[in-house]
């Protein structure tokens, strides 16, 4: 087993064999229900039911995350064991999380009496995909017999080279939900657009489109900038629709020459945000992987 432990959270939304295949330990956030119940992501598992409720909810659930004591609970065995961690997170433009896990790592150097600087946490300044990647590409680095500087390294390279963009249906749950960042010049009678978005720390406003097909035309372009940079490691997210993201995937392939490296739907923490309809893709170097 590495030396080096790597930590992510639930908003990766990586496949699950994947996180055992890599060892990446994940923390989970939550999500809030009207104040009549607080649910770990991790714990929702039903996608198709959650975004039915979601569609029908005249307030929206809220998102918050995890508690110091959820950091402590997965640091201080691996810790215990010997391992080093490298906690890569959220953005903290999107979320308190990596906050919290600076917290939790100054407790355990405060009250646990543990050596400084042996968990080293990384705000990954992106989310879903992007996170994804970086754990990966970290995860990797460990499994390889990289040091905690080494692991720390790859992630931090992986959020170098990293392109991310999605679309979605609406800026309408962005703006609900209070993270609508930099769209929000887009707000008032441009609601009805297909918005394009990347996150750099926040949501950040690319172009906008009238139409679903004008989207994923955009998607696709996205997909030959990325092989025309030699990116050619690459994901599709997407959030209640498996029939478009199918689609990207086969249009990726075509540019690619390869199988992608995972594709998948979009959670709850974020979806809360997003709303059901986006689709995403993002690609960085397959060498950051190797």
């Amino acid at each position: 087993m590495s030396s080096v432990a790597v930590v992510a959270d639930t908003t990766a939304y990586l496949p699950a064999e994947l996180v055992r295949a890599n060892n990446i330990e994940l923390v989970s956030l939550y999500v809030n229900f009207g104040g009549e119940r607080t649910v770990r992501e991790s714990d929702l598992t039903d996608y198709d039911a959650f975004y039915e409720e979601l569609r029908g909810s005249e307030a929206l659930p809220t998102t918050s995350q995890p508690a110091v004591g959820d950091f402590l609970a997965v640091y201080e065995p691996l810790l215990d064991a010997g391992r080093d961690i490298v906690s890569i997170h959220i953005s903290g433009g999107l979320s308190g999380t990596s906050e919290a896990a600076r917290q939790a790592v100054e407790a355990l150097e405060r009250d646990g009496g543990r050596e400084a600087g042996r968990v080293r946490v990384v705000d990954s300044a992106t989310a879903a995909g992007g996170l994804g990647l970086m754990a990966l590409a970290a995860a990797r680095a460990a499994e390889h017999g990289a040091d905690l500087d080494a692991v720390e390294r790859a992630a931090r390279e992986t959020r170098e080279n990293l392109g991310l963009w999605f679309a979605i249906d609406t800026l309408e749950y962005l703006k609900r939900g209070g993270r609508i960042g930099g769209a929000s010049a887009w707000i008032g009678s441009t609601l009805k657009i297909k918005p394009i978005l990347s996150v750099q720390s926040e949501m950040v406003p690319l172009e906008r489109v009238h139409t679903s097909a004008k989207a994923f035309d955009r998607m696709v372009r996205f997909a030959h900038a990325r092989h025309a940079d030699a990116a050619d490691a690459w994901v599709v997210q997407h959030i209640q629709s498996p029939e478009q993201a199918a689609r990207l995937a086969d249009a990726c392939r075509e540019v690619f020459g390869n199988e992608p490296v995972w594709i998948g739907e979009i959670g709850p923490v974020l979806g809360v945000h997003t709303g059901p309809g986006l689709l995403g893709f993002g690609g960085i170097p397959p060498r950051l992987l190797a």
